[in-house]
């Protein structure tokens, strides 16, 4: 019997680490500046568990044969183990995965929490069951108030968020279902949410960030291609959660400016 689980151990063990290392890669397209460093993260992080995955279960099997019951075996008695070895293997854990986050912390700590850049493209973005919505500012560079007496989801756009026509700075704000950014330039995002927690997620970008209602998050990325990326909630928000999703359009900043220009001259 000790035979037959070592043989199913490693043959499990085996063929679930081909199929990992067979997959060229996990994650979609990388999109934007930090994605690189993320990556590379990822596959560190995989690498390194992966050999710690196959020695486990290789032992395992290797325990399984060698300790098998056998007619010359001495009776099983109760041990209560090694506390050397549990202490190595415990240390052993903490510097591996206290190791794992040093090594990311320039990802997490320098690119996540620092501030935006001077002349970030500021884009507001506010979730609510089940549809994303961005805000930018307009020319003057400044978001207009929003009222809670206001909002009328049904009715969509500026209603959604409640905007107040009355302030001068809400006259040129620029509301869409689609959010559009001009590609090599920092985009600041100030995350809101107006009923429950939603978690505004582009994989491409390897951005993803919870909006707590009465809250607002600042956070930012840097888009370096051109293209259309799929925005979505990873965050369990309701019956419709699964259809709470939209897009990023990465252009130029001309192509952007004259998006910007049109979406302000409708509002004349």
């Amino acid at each position: 019997m000790g035979l037959v689980l070592l043989v199913v151990i490693w043959l499990i063990t085996f063929i679930s680490s081909y199929f990992f290392i067979a997959k060229t890669w996990w994650l979609p397209i990388g999109a934007s500046a930090a994605a690189a460093g993320i990556d590379h993260h990822f596959a560190t992080t995989y690498l390194v568990m992966g050999i710690v995955f196959v020695a486990a279960q290789v032992s395992l099997g290797y325990f399984a044969w060698k300790y098998r019951e056998r007619p010359s075996a001495p009776p099983a008695r109760y041990v209560h183990g090694n506390n050397m070895l549990e202490i190595v293997w415990t240390v052993l854990t903490a510097i591996l995965f206290i190791g794992l986050n040093l090594m990311s912390s320039s990802i997490w700590a320098s690119e996540r929490f620092r501030s935006a850049e001077p002349g970030a493209t500021q884009v507001e973005v506010t979730g609510m069951q089940f549809q994303w919505y961005f805000r930018y500012p307009g020319r003057d560079g400044k978001f207009g108030a929003t009222k809670p007496e206001l909002i009328d989801a049904s009715a969509g756009g500026e209603s959604a968020l409640g905007l107040d026509t009355t302030d001068p700075a809400s006259k040129d704000d620029v509301v869409t279902g689609t959010m559009v950014v001009p590609v090599n330039r920092e985009v600041e995002l100030i995350l809101r949410a107006q009923d429950v927690i939603h978690s505004f997620f582009i994989p491409n970008m390897r951005f993803k960030q919870d909006a707590v209602p009465g809250l607002a998050i600042h956070m930012h990325f840097t888009p370096i291609r051109i293209g259309d990326w799929e925005v979505t909630c990873a965050e369990l928000c309701g019956l419709g959660h699964y259809k709470m999703h939209g897009m990023l359009k990465v252009v130029s900043q001309e192509e952007f400016d004259k998006w910007l220009a049109a979406r302000e001259a409708e509002k004349q």
